[in-house]
């Protein structure tokens, strides 16, 4: 009830789990968590990242803006954690997919989206993220057996999303 898709090229892992999670609402499923928007800017500065928050319209700034030279973690961890915050409390209320752009640095470290995935599984909803090459040992070590690699293919990811809501709900 843990897949997992490895990240490819910049954006493209995102645009992939946002496409999947569209589609899974347009099926009528009631989704938690968030996914990735790049807002592209002056080309001498990093994109803006956005997570748009999946059980409603709350969109919260997860980066921040170190200046255009800067090689350090852009992340802005107050805004990670506003937007975990928000789908905690979407998960309370109940949902058929935890679904969360990708399980990165503070994930590793056992903050960020982390618990939630334990919180979801143990209510029987399947969670699907992304992981990128970097963080893939300690994904793996978190998720022991639980977590099944899946193809970057958005066909194939829904029938893995069909085969795990149904077996969510025979259970």
């Amino acid at each position: 009830m843990l897949g997992y898709v490895i990240g490819g090229g910049r954006g493209a892992t995102d645009r992939l789990i946002r496409d999947i999670a569209q589609d899974l609402r347009d099926k009528g499923h009631v989704l938690a968590g968030a996914v990735q928007v790049n807002v592209e800017t002056d080309p001498a500065y990093k994109c803006q990242m956005d997570l748009h928050i999946l059980s409603g319209e709350k969109v919260v700034r997860i980066s921040q803006d170190l200046g255009a030279l800067s090689q350090g973690c852009r992340l802005d961890p107050d805004g990670l954690e506003r937007a975990v915050g928000l789908v905690a409390a979407a998960l309370e209320d109940g949902a058929d997919f935890l679904i969360f752009n990708k399980f990165g640095k503070q994930e590793a470290d056992g903050r960020g989206f982390r618990p939630l995935i334990g919180e979801a599984l143990a209510r029987g909803i399947p969670v699907l993220t992304a992981v990128n090459k970097g963080n893939l040992e300690a994904f793996l070590a978190y998720a022991e057996d639980m977590a099944q690699e899946l193809p970057s293919d958005r066909q194939a990811i829904l029938e893995w999303c069909a085969t795990q809501h149904a077996e969510a709900v025979i259970a």
